[in-house]
């Protein structure tokens, strides 16, 4: 032990505290005014005089001295806040960037008087979020911020990073992690709660003055790192975390449409979607006008006739990739008080900009290209502090929570997604040039080809075109029936050798999804099964005896397949396809 006293002895020198925050440059409340990179002559958001958190101070050659057994020994009893306080201050003062912890207490600072108010939903009081004056470093060392992403502007975009490839990776983590550790990949805090020393402490967090998350289903450090990387790349004040793309749009609608409201939606979308606006949504009176997603007539003639609170749809769509025109709708749907949810799962945030074009709010299914692996699920809404915390609120009320783990997977997933993505737009681009020219191919959705009804209005509103390409193989030698259509189609998927057969995309693996056998073969399960289970699902005949009218009217297309393109070597699933053709 006196080894080792001794040696600590010369390794940490004196140190000292920064000194008091100085808020004077904080804008005040109902300003309008938004954080910037830029600050005053002569002030400074790192050093002395600055905004900051109580942070120890060491000097810059403390990392240096520290051996790698030092730091193993001594591991997350502080040392992860010293390495980072040192990082902090050094690498700001002298590149003149800004400090991770620095960008955190900015954000935080600037709704110190802005709470959001309490909201009745359905006659349940739903705790508005905590305000926050500072943040919090427990005995561990880790910096405790908020559960409410809501305190600030989060789409800071320091002047050192000016792609989304480079938000993508370093947005919410080295710009401003509320975990101070020396770690590289943000840690995962597995807690469902979390504690407090003493009756006070709680009564001050009940008050807003001092942050905690108290408990998981309001917010954990890890999902927040996440929520600030998806605001940046959406350009968002807020981020909302849930724990599917499905739970997001549910949600979402309960919350913002009330009883007896009026929406507006498109005929091309995720079919559970529409089964929730078709089915459970009228049991609260809520009305919906559905039209094309180009049907711009129709939306003004609904906007006209009824008191819509809000249009949504998706861009592209699934499964036909039609285009909305978001700029044009928004401008209409606003001159009527309505508001605009775009769901851009297809596009991503690398490929389209939802609220730059004028939506309120865009949602994605996480589970698709952001998380990009096929291992994990979750869902998100990007948009006004305003909009998303009455979101929040409602879904503190349901649950849904994303969990930390889930979290961890998407923020190591969002480190390649302008990678994958790239790759992605140029495979399935090429791949759709080639499969509109083959003569066993009917016909391809995809915005990239000139031929798709929406392409220049993609041209305009999109940077890439997304990894998703539906085609229809020819079938024109059989005779015309669905039953020789059906078999075709299942006889060219089962040929695919390198994509996998599965109801999702956007993933690293190709897959190749065709709801159609999928379908026929869950309609001729239940025709063998008692006829109260058919009725159930609403079938009455058997699926031999359908119509092609009939089985549109189930949602069946005679062979449409959706190929969502993953990032294999292109020559490789060229080939795969041309035989998969070949062989039908």
């Amino acid at each position: 032990m006196a080894v080792t006293s001794s040696c600590c002895a010369k390794v940490f020198p004196p140190f000292q505290c920064r000194p008091e925050p100085d808020f004077s440059s904080i804008p005040p409340p109902g300003s309008g005014r938004r954080w910037s990179n830029t600050l005053p002559a002569g002030r400074s958001l790192s050093g002395a005089g600055g905004i900051s958190s109580l942070i120890l101070r060491f000097p810059p050659n403390f990392v240096r001295q520290l051996s790698n057994k030092a730091r193993r020994n001594c591991s997350n009893i502080g040392v992860a806040q010293i390495v980072a306080a040192s990082w902090s201050d050094s690498s700001a003062s002298s590149r003149g960037g800004v400090s991770a912890a620095t960008a955190v207490d900015a954000a935080a600072l600037a709704a110190v008087e802005s709470p959001v108010e309490d909201q009745i939903i359905d006659g349940v009081t739903a705790a508005a979020d905590p305000v926050v004056q500072d943040s919090q470093v427990n005995d561990n060392g880790v910096e405790l911020l908020s559960s409410n992403s809501d305190l600030g502007p989060t789409n800071f975009r320091p002047p050192f990073l000016s792609s989304d490839g480079s938000l993508a990776i370093h947005a919410g983590e080295r710009l401003g992690r509320g975990i101070v550790t020396d770690a590289i990949t943000t840690p995962v805090v597995n807690t469902s709660a979390y504690f407090f020393k003493k009756t006070a402490d709680l009564i001050d967090f009940k008050e807003g003055r001092q942050t905690s998350f108290e408990y998981g289903r309001y917010g954990n450090p890890t999902t927040v790192v996440l929520e600030e990387k998806i605001s940046a790349l959406e350009g968002a004040e807020s981020t909302l975390l849930l724990a599917s793309g499905m739970c997001a749009s549910t949600v979402m609608l309960l919350a913002l449409v009330p009883a007896g409201g009026h929406i507006v939606t498109t005929t091309d979308c995720y079919r559970k979607t529409r089964i929730f606006i078709e089915t459970f949504l009228p049991k609260m009176g809520i009305k919906a006008t559905v039209i094309d997603p180009a049907d711009v007539d129709g939306l003004k003639a609904a906007l006209d006739e009824n008191n819509v609170t809000l249009f949504f749809t998706e861009s592209p769509t699934n499964p036909f990739l039609r285009c909305v025109d978001i700029k044009l709708v928004s401008e209409l749907c606003h001159k009527k008080g309505a508001l605009v949810i775009i769901d851009g799962t297809f596009a991503s945030p690398l490929n389209q900009k939802a609220l730059a074009l004028g939506a309120d709010l865009v949602v994605h299914s996480l589970t698709k290209f952001i998380g990009g692996h096929n291992d994990v699920l979750g869902g998100c809404i990007s948009g006004s502090q305003k909009l998303v915390s009455a979101v929040r609120n409602m879904h503190h009320v349901l649950g849904g929570t994303l969990n930390a783990n889930a979290a961890y997977l998407i923020i190591r997933g969002m480190k390649t997604l302008h990678l994958r993505v790239q790759q992605q737009n140029t495979t399935a681009l090429r791949m759709a040039e080639i499969l509109e020219g083959h003569p066993r191919v009917k016909r391809v959705y995809y915005p990239g080809l000139p031929s798709h009804p929406e392409h220049e209005l993609a041209k305009r509103q999109m940077t890439g075109f997304g990894g998703v390409v539906s085609f229809e193989p020819s079938l024109q030698i059989l005779k015309p029936v669905v039953d020789g259509d059906l078999m075709t189609t299942v006889k060219f998927v089962d040929s695919l050798k390198i994509p996998y057969i599965a109801p999702s995309f956007g993933g690293c693996e190709s897959i190749m999804d065709n709801k159609v056998v999928l379908l026929v073969k869950i309609l001729t399960l239940m025709h063998k099964t008692t006829s109260r289970s058919a009725q159930l699902w609403g079938i009455s005949q058997p699926v031999r005896d359908l119509s092609p009218a009939d089985r549109l009217k189930y949602g069946i297309k005679d062979n449409l397949v959706r190929f969502s393109f993953g990032v294999e070597d292109f020559g490789d699933l060229k080939a795969d396809i041309l035989q998969a053709l070949d062989a039908i």
